[in-house]
């Protein structure tokens, strides 16, 4: 089942990050760079395993 909600349009911010010219960053804000782009990956993976989750359950409830 579609969730009915009005979808926000994604944040352009990562086309934004990925323009941008990282040779004057130090390690130290590279690292955080990378650090912060981890967790937000990891954050993501998750939405994604809940919606598998869900969509899972839903199957098994319908094949019953």
């Amino acid at each position: 089942m579609e969730d009915e909600r009005p979808r926000e349009a994604p944040d352009l911010i990562l086309d934004k990050i990925g323009k941008q010219d990282i040779s004057t960053l130090s390690v130290a804000d590279l690292t955080e760079r990378i650090n912060s782009l981890k967790a937000e990956i990891a954050r993501c993976e998750q939405a994604i395993a809940a919606r598998d989750s869900t969509r899972s359950a839903a199957e098994k409830l319908f094949k019953m």
